[in-house]
Formats: structure tokens, C-alpha cells, sequence
């Protein structure tokens, strides 16, 4: 695998850390909602995830990561849909297509 691609599995993994952190152990929608600044903060950490997934697609696209298409969309939304993000998409992204990211980007860095 290219340094360039771990590269991006780094960047990746180290997103979906800080979103983790991010959330702590309240995985509580409605905390998720009243907090704006979480809520940006885990928009921003999709940026980067659906940036580098995009990134790794153009130098590899038979690399295979199964919320890769799903991830790259929701970045195409967030940046310039700013106003228009649907948090309920986002929040169902997080519980269920994080945890298999997780383990797929990890076996990928292994």
C-alpha cells in the first residue's frame, strides 16, 4: 500500500478517534442537537474523513471501504450545504456506519 494512501487511513482514523472523544460516552441525540459546538466539531471531522476518502478513491479505487461512497456524499453536503445539513443523517452515519469504519480503516493501518 502507498505511504500516500496510509497517509489518509491516519487522517481517517484519527477523525473518527476525535469524534468518539468528541461524543464521550453520551450518545444521546438530543445532546448531540443542543450542542452547536459538537455538532460542528463532528461536521468538521466528516470533512476530513469524506476529504481523505475522496483522496484515496482517486488513487485507488479498488480499495475496499464499505461507507466509502456514503462518506465521500456527506462531505459533498456539509461543505457547501452549510445550511442545509441534516443532523439526523449525520447522527445515524455515527451509530451506524462509525463502528464498522473503525474496524475496517484499523485493519487497513495494521
Amino acid at each position: 500500500m502507498e505511504t500516500e494512501i496510509k497517509k489518509y487511513l491516519f487522517d481517517i482514523n484519527e477523525s473518527i478517534d476525535s469524534i468518539e472523544k468528541y461524543l464521550g460516552g453520551k450518545r444521546d441525540f438530543n445532546i448531540y442537537l443542543a450542542d452547536k459546538m459538537l455538532r460542528r466539531a463532528v461536521e468538521r471531522e466528516f470533512e476530513i474523513t469524506g476529504e481523505a476518502m475522496s483522496r484515496i478513491e482517486k488513487l485507488d479505487s479498488t480499495l475496499n471501504i464499505s461507507a466509502n461512497k456514503l462518506i465521500i456524499s456527506m462531505r459533498n453536503r456539509v461543505i457547501p450545504g452549510y445550511d442545509k445539513i441534516d443532523n439526523e443523517i449525520i447522527w445515524g452515519t455515527i451509530i451506524r456506519h462509525l463502528p464498522t469504519l473503525k474496524i475496517e480503516i484499523e485493519s487497513f493501518l495494521k
